[in-house]
């Protein structure tokens, strides 16, 4: 937990990738990292939990935030994603929070001295936007989630939080798992919820859920031919994971997608489904109800729909029911982005992925 800056700084994750990773195409560097998601999630779990260092920290932002105003959870992209379910637990267990966009906070955050403590999230800890908010709220309660210990951000924020996803050259996959299960557990502890005892059970179904996903790629890449967009639908801690998802099949593949919370959906793109359209929809937790009601209406409309759940359902021609174990709320959150992170991978494996792997952070401009 103590601060490091060195020359390497401008590798990801501050540490020089071996030659033969280098080698590696964009698809193969994907996969291992989608696949690394359950041994790095039981680490940051373990880590979490055993670790002194970290322990003390959850406390001290524990007692941060028990001062009045919102808890606001500040990040861009994957990050930002992270945060909704974070957020999302909070809210529900009666403690004021928000997820706020860090590009837009930096510029319109005139009451930022109104929030108790503000969890800024950034994988790279490089980021142009996150660099000056670090610096900008150096006075203020804040705290700092980060995957890299020789980052700017690092060095600059006194109380702070670790990724250990090790370093990610493909898209966000394992850092979002475990900034999400960070966000979760630093939740818990600030409304006083017990997470251990249900650390082995998640690991576990998420190890299940990452091979029963993945061995269904290729059945899922075929439905989804000759969708001119593919719309991906969560709520609550599975409204992040949608657009985690979306933004991880668009940025890969070049595929047009989108997301959209259930509500959003139904009261507005709902009225565009035809045969072209395909739609992702998480129906898990305690509105997977709502989840399968929609993708009745989608179906209805001539629309295909990717059923996301906890239950054995039929399919039929523009039914593909996709079944996952069930976690408690709101480990949702990072099992649901297994299936869009699944198809992502067929695509890129039939067509090519349309990023290059990066292996060193670029000029960060805002």
């Amino acid at each position: 937990m103590e601060d490091k800056k060195g020359p390497g700084s401008r590798w990801i994750g501050g540490v020089e990738p071996p030659t033969e990773l280098c080698g590696r195409s964009m698809t193969s560097i994907y996969e291992m990292e989608c696949r690394e998601q359950p041994e790095r999630l039981a680490q940051l779990l373990r880590a979490y939990q055993d670790d002194s260092a970290i322990r003390k920290e959850l406390d001290n932002l524990r007692e941060m935030s028990r001062a009045s105003g919102p808890i606001l959870f500040i990040g861009m992209g994957a990050s930002h994603c992270s945060s909704i379910t974070g957020v999302s637990y909070l809210q529900s267990g009666g403690r004021s929070s928000f997820a706020v966009d860090a590009g837009e906070w930096l510029h319109y955050s005139d009451t930022w001295n109104q929030a108790a403590l503000s969890l800024l999230l950034t994988t790279s800890g490089e980021s142009a936007e996150l660099v000056q908010l670090c610096r900008k709220g150096a006075r203020k309660p804040i705290a700092l989630l980060c995957n890299n210990d020789k980052s700017t951000c690092w060095s600059v924020v006194q109380n702070k939080l670790p990724i250990m996803a090790g370093p990610e050259y493909g898209n966000a996959t394992k850092t979002y798992t475990n900034a999400t299960a960070a966000c979760i557990v630093l939740a818990s502890h600030i409304l006083r919820r017990a997470w251990q005892e249900n650390a082995g059970h998640v690991v576990e179904s998420y190890s299940n859920s990452l091979d029963l996903v993945f061995q269904q790629r290729n059945k899922m890449e075929e439905f989804c031919r000759g969708a001119a967009n593919i719309e991906v639908i969560g709520r609550g801690p599975a409204h992040g994971a949608a657009i985690m998802g979306a933004l991880c099949i668009r940025e890969m593949t070049g595929q047009r997608a989108a997301p959209h919370s259930g509500g959003g959906f139904r009261h507005g793109p709902l009225l565009d489904v035809k045969e072209s359209h395909v739609a992702i929809i998480f129906a898990l937790g305690r509105t997977a109800g709502l989840g399968v009601s929609l993708a009745e209406d989608c179906v209805a409309s001539g629309g295909r729909v990717i059923l996301v759940e906890s239950e054995e359902r039929p399919h039929s021609e523009r039914l593909l029911p996709i079944r996952i174990d069930s976690v408690p709320e709101p480990w949702e959150g990072i099992t649901s982005v297994l299936v869009p992170q699944a198809l992502t991978l067929a695509i890129a494996e039939r067509f090519g992925a349309k990023l290059p792997p990066r292996f060193q952070y670029g000029e960060m401009k805002e």
